[in-house]
């Protein structure tokens, strides 16, 4: 049997966390304070999730880029690729805080939002 050690990142509590894992299979999670922790416990070592924090080109806007996020967290193995589909796209303003960029980006079903504003020059 193999031991896991975490730290939740889901609230400031910060617990620490031990998973035991049987070959794929989860036989025991401690060290929770609350089911948040339980959950993320269970998707680190299931299947992590992290949420994308990049840019996006901008052409024709007081900014030559803008900062956008993935609305909720994707796996981690397809960071890389969300990147690079990022990496491709140009937008031009106006742009709002909360606009889609991207919806369902790699067919996560998760949507890439502006988190800032682009107006024109």
């Amino acid at each position: 049997m193999e031991k896991r050690e975490l730290t939740c990142i889901v609230c400031p509590n910060g617990c620490h966390l031990v998973v035991e894992v049987e070959g794929k299979e989860i036989v025991n999670i401690s060290g929770y304070e609350c089911k948040r922790g339980l959950k993320y416990a269970e998707d680190e070592i299931i299947m992590p999730k992290r949420t994308l924090t990049t840019t996006v080109k901008a052409e024709g806007g007081h900014l030559p880029v803008v900062s956008v996020r993935t609305k909720e967290p994707i796996p981690k193995e397809l960071l890389n690729k969300a990147v690079y589909e990022l990496s491709r796209i140009t937008v031009k303003p106006p742009i709002n805080v909360g606009d889609v960029i991207v919806k369902n980006i790699l067919d996560t079903g998760v949507d890439v939002i502006a988190t800032r504003s682009l107006y024109g020059k």
